[in-house]
Order: structure tokens, then sequence, then C-alpha cells
């Protein structure tokens, strides 16, 4: 993903105006949800991300939901939970959930924008690119402990290993 600052100006929209205009610069597939929601298919590497901006005017917090299917096998699940502790202490932009009901993971990240501050689209681009490089770096390691032999720690080591390799 690139990004320029002198094609987008947005200086006084809201902060799913400010998404929209992003997916229509990238040609992100998009839908608004709702006034306060917008959902996107943002293509990474690996797969096609599905990022939903949602802002909340109760607690001034606009929410990133980062989100892929993941369809492990019941037996994997400890496996895979350790991996997600293991994950979640190594990123500091948002947490990755599971959610086995609905078979997705999650990589959630929230930010209060309170007294009437915004969001441009320098750092919203920036909140969705990494919330997306986050999920390809992880994504792999995913997939080794919850369809292979791989221990969670090995699993981590493959995806390190893998960032290193695209940087």
């Amino acid at each position: 993903m690139s990004y320029s600052t002198e094609t987008l100006e947005a200086e006084d929209l809201d902060p799913i105006d400010v998404a929209e205009t992003l997916a229509e610069h990238y040609d992100w597939e998009f839908d608004r949800v709702a006034d306060n929601q917008i959902a996107m298919a943002v293509e990474g590497q690996w797969r096609t991300y599905s990022v939903t901006v949602a802002w909340s005017d109760y607690d001034a917090t606009l929410r990133l939901v980062c989100s892929f299917e993941l369809d492990p096998p019941e037996q994997s699940l400890p496996a895979l939970y350790e991996c997600l502790n293991e994950t979640n202490d190594r990123i500091w932009s948002g947490a990755f959930t599971y959610w086995s009901k609905q078979k997705i993971m999650v990589l959630r990240h929230g930010v209060i924008l309170e007294n009437g501050t915004t969001i441009g689209l320098e750092a919203l681009y920036r909140m969705i690119a990494t919330a997306v490089l986050v999920s390809e770096q992880y994504y792999p390691a995913f997939q080794l402990v919850c369809h292979s032999d791989r221990s969670p720690k090995e699993a981590l080591e493959v995806a390190i290993a893998e960032a290193y390799g695209h940087a």
C-alpha cells in the first residue's frame, strides 16, 4: 500500500467519511454499513482481509477490526490459544482474538478521540495498513499451529523470519 498526502484532503470529515475516502482512493470494495460504520475488503499477500471501522459517540472511540476466516481442527485449539497469547505479547497495535463460533481470527484496535479531536487520512491509513501488515505477518504462524505439528514457538519463529524476509 502506498499513500500520497497531496491527493487526499479530509480535514472536516468524520472518521467514517475519512475511511470511505480511503476506500475509494485505494479501490477497496466497501459497504457503508451505517452512518457510524464501514466495512472494507483489503487485499493482502496471503488473503483478502475484512476491515471494519466503527465510530462510537458514546465513548468517543474509533474501533478497527481486521479479520479473516480460520477453521482450526478442534484438537489444535489449545496450541492456537497459546500462539495467540504469545503473538499479543509481541504486538502493540491492537490484539488478536479467535471467535470460534464464527471461525474468524480478529485483530482489534481502538483510538479514543475526545474533545473534538479528529483523525486524518494519514493516521487512519496507518491504522488500516498496520492491521493488515500485522495480520499478514502472523497469518502463517496461525496456519502452522492449526494445520501442522509445529509448536506455537516454532510457528512464531517462522512468522518472525517471514517478516524479516520481506523487509
